[in-house]
């Protein structure tokens, strides 16, 4: 990929970022977060919640200077935090924020035991903590050194198996769909309609789970990097083993061209591929049908069998946060994920400006120091990707995350990553590129999620699991169990919704985790996700550079 992107302008800088200051002393006018000592108390960040049965609020951590409304509150309204009452200055949606203490203008304001940003005008116990009174801290690059901590999940050795299936080249899938893979977006069409004539003939009864085109826009007056990157990306799709077979298609004039596309692929099994360039054949569909019934008859012979559970890859994303994803379905998320990686799984975390402001609990969570350096350069080179274009880092969060109570971007990242748990991190994957490593890896990819979900698809993760507080029906080419951190959304959107994680309000963790664990098993195992039965199976490829 191209060493431009993802790079700050000045490269130096990048060398310094391993200067002094340690986690947890102001730096430069900014704030960096740790785990560590908070005025005397011990905090660990990832620390399980305590029942939150039937309360008005919830109190994240020790020290915070506000507490999150589990259901909406009116004005006047009297609530109980903890032992005490607090009368509720104004009207507070579900999932937003409430001062506990009177807050002087300019004081930093705690949540998760970090400072999620400053007041930007005093704040009053009681009253309504949102965009109109708190403001980000974040800024330019900062300086790191490694301290790590001691209570990481590491990989161990699995002693539970799913079913799936093995491949000749040695890899496992929990899905035996056929790929349509276009080399180029002006022919999307065309192969829908090849998959549409192939799905017609069989009636639902071929040899193959599913029928998915991985549509996409590029692959033709691309440059550099963004020519490389879907190249990758759809090589990526072209290996992976939840495909029991794969047609890659090419129009033949475009610049990524077959013989260049192909000779990019590793470790395939040449009987589960086939390829045709449609401006050499005299009927295109023709010949696509005599190939997908080729693929079929390959895949019939397919059969699941026990794997042990450190074969599969899972991938953890957020779409659509609200103020009760850092609380209901990312921990729940992040449990599984420290069970998986406990079984010798691999996990992939991405979405990097989601981890600026709680960038530390990641660096603190690192294999060792050179993998510790891999996350500095991997959050100091994003934030120079933004200067390239003259962007604030700290735009995100989206309108909605806002209108769900996310105010800041620490506030959104100290949630977002909680989907790793305590997961020791292995490695850093560039974007494009596959996962190497047992364990917990992070994935440079942008905050927006059907990029971000995309990616981690092609990097070989078997399976997505991906939380939403305001609903999203986005669904990857791999299975993608959807999580709602709410009640109210599960109920609504029960097209889109897998599991609903808000029950964590009203039920005790340890069932509601186990009733997830299960689902996650009967999905590994066959079961299909709601993206799956109703069709919602997406490909977006990022883009940085210009079209020619």
């Amino acid at each position: 990929m191209s060493a431009e992107l993802f790079t700050p302008n000045d490269r130096d800088s990048c060398a310094s970022i391993r200067a002094a200051a340690s986690l947890g002393n102001p730096v430069q006018g900014e704030f960096i977060h740790t785990c560590g000592d908070m005025g005397g108390r011990k905090h660990d960040y990832l620390a399980d919640l305590p029942e939150q049965s039937g309360q008005d609020t919830i109190v994240l951590a020790p020290g915070d200077m506000v507490c999150v409304a589990a259901h909406p509150i009116h004005r006047g309204d009297t609530v109980r935090v903890g032992d005490e009452t607090l009368t509720v200055l104004d009207d507070v949606p579900r999932g937003h924020k409430i001062a506990l203490t009177d807050i002087p203008e300019g004081a930093n304001v705690r949540k998760y035991g970090f400072e999620i940003g400053h007041a930007t005008r005093p704040i009053k116990r009681g009253e309504w903590v949102h965009t109109h009174n708190l403001a980000t801290n974040l800024g330019d690059n900062l300086s790191y050194e490694y301290h790590p901590t001691s209570n990481t999940v590491k990989p161990g050795k699995p002693t539970t198996t799913f079913q799936g299936y093995r491949r000749a080249n040695g890899k496992v899938g929990i899905r035996n769909d056929l790929y349509i893979v276009p080399t180029v977006g002006c022919i999307d069409g065309l192969v829908e309609t090849m998959a549409r004539m192939f799905t017609s003939k069989h009636n639902g009864n071929g040899s193959v789970d599913s029928v998915i085109v991985a549509r996409h826009p590029y692959g033709c007056s691309q440059l550099g990097g963004d020519l490389l990157w879907t190249q990758e990306c759809l090589r990526g799709i072209v290996e992976h083993p939840n495909a029991g077979g794969v047609l890659i298609v090419g129009l033949g004039c475009e610049n990524n061209q077959m013989s260049l596309f192909t000779a990019g692929l590793n470790n395939i099994d040449p009987n589960r591929i086939r390829t045709m360039i449609c401006q050499e054949e005299d009927d295109e569909l023709d010949r696509a049908a005599q190939l997908l019934e080729e693929l079929n008859e390959q895949a019939k012979f397919d059969e699941r069998e026990p794997i042990p559970m450190n074969e599969l890859t899972v991938g953890v994303e957020c779409g659509g946060s609200d103020g009760m994803s850092g609380i209901t379905a990312n921990p729940m998320v992040g449990r599984f994920a420290e069970w998986l990686v406990s079984q010798g799984g691999s996990v992939v975390l991405s979405e990097v400006p989601e981890m600026f402001g709680a960038e530390t609990v990641l660096m603190s969570q690192a294999r060792d120091e050179h993998v510790f350096h891999d996350i500095v350069d991997l959050i100091n080179n994003f934030k120079g990707f933004f200067r390239k274009y003259g962007e604030k880092i700290s735009e995100n969060p989206s309108p909605g995350n806002k209108a769900g109570g996310i105010t800041t971007l620490e506030d959104k990242s100290l949630g977002c990553i909680r989907k790793g748990g305590r997961c020791e991190v292995e490695d850093v994957i560039p974007y494009g590129k596959r996962v190497k490593e047992h364990g917990l890896s992070l994935m440079q990819t942008p905050g927006n999620d059907m990029v971000s979900t995309t990616a981690k698809g092609s990097a070989g993760c078997n399976l997505i699991l991906f939380t939403t507080g305001r609903g999203t029906p986005f669904g990857c080419f791999v299975p993608t169990l959807k999580i709602a951190t709410n009640t109210p959304l599960a109920m609504k959107k029960k097209r889109w919704i897998d599991f609903n994680a808000g029950r964590l309000l009203d039920e005790p963790m340890d069932q509601v985790d186990a009733e997830f664990r299960q689902l996650v098993m009967e999905v590994i195992n066959g079961r299909q996700t709601c993206n799956e039965r109703n069709a919602m199976q997406e490909t977006v490829i990022f883009k940085d550079g210009p079209t020619e």
